[in-house]
């Protein structure tokens, strides 16, 4: 009968006999021993106690605390900032000019339950994020999710958007494609909407009862092409260090072509059940209490943005574990 080799101690390639792997493994085992739930939930609560969009005071504080807690367990830590593109808005105005007057309300009112709703001085506003400015008036039309194949069926019926405003609802495809696919018909302008059929009360309880949007909530985030390239506008193919050579901004291809404002159902509301033309085909009809039609018109709104373009520091956390050649 064979005998059962004894277990052999752990191995770490590329370290040599003098301490240094048992330096690692303790450094290792360390590191493991807090991946524990109530940790994470304690960083994850720290992380997201205040908003910290890129640029903003608290961005910087979360990249120091984690740097500091990767220092903390002796991992070989700095922090690397880049210079990034980065709009907010100055000005947001959306109203129905014709045949009733509206002004969009562009809010979320805070909750009383839900403490953090209130942190407004820090908040992002409402808004997508690399749309261009732009002041526009024009028919709305509503184009469904707004992609390729509802403009074909927009086109059926012999409804042509160029030089009107398009109100899309999230879904079908990623929030960018739909200003894209408007500005590539002609529109001079492009809402975004969440129907509560896709995301509210149709779905189930709304927020904060329930996961779903409520009537004043927003989908924001941005609509940079970015399947054109990814990350900042102004320096495709290279990091966005303080001494890269940037493009000017009128020649960023991502940003979009024309104005791009995110509203919630409760704002859509007005400007939806002001449409007239043809009824939309059932597929294309959410939940709200109205009948949706697809316009163009009578229905007419002004939408005007400008936004503070500024480079931001967004930063970089590394922590160096040295291992093998």
């Amino acid at each position: 009968m064979g005998q059962t080799a004894p277990p052999t101690e752990r191995q770490l390639l590329g370290f040599d006999s003098t301490g240094a792997q048992q330096r690692h493994l303790a450094l290792e085992a360390r590191f493991d021993s807090l991946l524990k739930k109530e940790n994470l939930r304690a960083w994850m609560q720290r992380l997201s106690a205040r908003p910290h969009h890129v640029g903003s005071p608290y961005d910087k504080e979360n990249a120091e605390f984690i740097a500091g807690l990767f220092r903390s367990w002796g991992y070989e830590t700095k922090i690397e900032s880049f210079d990034v593109l980065f709009p907010t808005p100055r000005v947001r105005l959306l109203e129905l000019v014709s045949p009733e007057k509206f002004t969009a309300s562009l809010s979320e009112p805070p909750l009383k339950e839900d403490a953090t709703s209130d942190q407004t001085v820090e908040q992002l506003p409402i808004y997508n994020a690399y749309s261009v400015d732009g002041d526009v008036v024009g028919q709305l039309v509503y184009v469904n999710y707004g992609v390729p194949k509802d403009y074909e069926e927009l086109a059926k019926r012999g409804i042509d958007v160029k030089g009107k405003i398009v109100i899309a609802r999230y879904g079908g495809s990623w929030r960018g494609i739909k200003p894209k696919v408007a500005a590539e018909h002609g529109a001079v302008g492009c809402i975004i909407y969440s129907d509560p059929r896709d995301d509210g009360y149709y779905q189930g309880d709304v927020y904060p009862r329930g996961a779903w949007r409520n009537e004043s909530g927003v989908q924001r985030g941005s609509v940079a092409d970015m399947p054109l390239y990814p990350g900042d506008p102004l320096t495709p193919g290279t990091g966005a260090t303080r001494d890269a050579q940037r493009l000017q901004r009128e020649k960023a291809l991502t940003i979009t072509r024309i104005p791009v404002l995110p509203i919630s159902y409760g704002d859509a509301l007005p400007l939806l059940r002001a449409l007239g033309g043809p009824v939309a085909p059932a597929s294309w009809r959410g939940a709200l209490p109205i009948t949706y039609h697809t316009g163009p018109g009578p229905a007419i709104v002004h939408l005007r943005l400008e936004f503070d373009w500024r480079l931001v520091p967004a930063y970089d956390v590394i922590a160096r574990l040295r291992g093998a050649e």
